[in-house]
């Protein structure tokens, strides 16, 4: 399958708004939610730090801007809103 096709199959798909993350046995799912995002961002980071440039930083950045928006989702969920 060329770019182009997978370009093409993707953008017939409807955007369902769901998430899909790997969840442990008993595990809170917003905190998984924020340790995928997290893990995300840190490999984003690790990439920056090794390629530099702006797409680099760029990508590094959305990722720890999810991570961050996770883990206030998480935080007021527990009681503990995160002061900004």
């Amino acid at each position: 399958m060329t770019v182009r096709q997978l370009h093409n199959l993707l953008r017939g798909l409807t955007d369902t708004r769901e998430l899909v993350v790997r969840r442990r046995a008993g595990g809170d799912v917003l905190r998984e939610v924020w340790r995928a995002a997290q893990d995300e961002a840190d490999c984003a980071y690790a990439e920056w730090a090794q390629r530099r440039g702006r797409e680099a930083y760029m990508i590094y950045r959305a990722a720890a801007d999810r991570a961050d928006a996770a883990l206030d989702a998480f935080a007021e969920a527990c009681g503990m809103p995160l002061a900004r």
